[in-house]
């Protein structure tokens, strides 16, 4: 049978303002963590493995979403956030320790110490609790993320849409000077990206701590190359 058209009273209740900024806020390039310093192993890619035009980065990265960033980050972001909300430290210990323990490369691991770091740096401008919630927790940058997340009203999966974003809006400004790129072909990957973005996020929520991995050897292998590569713009 037919249904009837959706009405506004029939729509899913709106994020509050406030909870959406926040998450636009934390999605942001311009967030002061560094992320705009790291290109997690592309330029490598850029240099050594062919990935030089506009549909080779557009596969590359798209490939790096579903097969690296889900598997890994994404699920322990969407673990995460209910873990601050109620608190559950051990929870929090276990997964800041396994991003740490999964990072390939001493690149990897530079770059999720750092921005984690700066992370808690600039959240204790806006979060009182803080500094206890990180006083023996040397936090990485999806645990530091998703307490920020956690403070909001916005479900899992918005959060870790907002965590997706954030990654793309910083791997194409990477790909854009690394090619380089022009800015139209860099919006066209990221409406690319966009429109992936949600099914990455959906597989990731369903990962239980068995299925989650960070097993991507190529990636590691250019991130472990990019460490001595010649001339570099980025951090990784």
């Amino acid at each position: 049978m037919p249904t009837a058209p959706r009405t506004v009273d029939d729509a899913p209740a709106a994020l509050p303002a406030s909870s959406l900024l926040q998450l636009i806020w934390l999605a942001s390039p311009a967030l002061p963590v560094g992320g705009f310093s790291y290109s997690e192993g592309l330029e490598a890619a850029i240099d050594g493995a062919g990935i030089a035009t506009e549909q080779a980065v557009s596969d590359w990265l798209a490939d790096q979403l579903h097969l690296a960033l889900a598997r890994a980050d994404l699920a322990v972001v969407a673990q995460a956030v209910p873990a601050w909300r109620r608190s559950d430290m051990a929870r929090i210990q276990a997964l800041n320790d396994w991003i740490f323990q999964t990072r390939e490369s001493a690149e990897f691991l530079l770059q999720t110490e750092q921005m984690g770091r700066s992370f808690v740096e600039w959240l204790k401008l806006h979060h009182a609790d803080v500094a206890s919630s990180f006083e023996s927790l040397p936090a990485s940058y999806p645990i530091a993320f998703a307490f920020a997340a956690s403070r909001t009203e916005a479900p899992v999966r918005d959060a870790c849409l907002a965590f997706a974003f954030g990654w793309a809006e910083n791997m194409i400004g990477a790909a854009v000077k690394a090619v380089p790129l022009g800015q139209s072909a860099g919006q066209r990957i990221l409406g690319r990206l966009a429109a992936e973005i949600p099914a990455a996020v959906d597989h990731a929520i369903t990962l239980d701590d068995g299925e989650r991995q960070a097993f991507s050897p190529m990636l590691a292998v250019l991130s472990a190359r990019h460490e001595t590569q010649y001339s570099r713009l980025f951090r990784s």
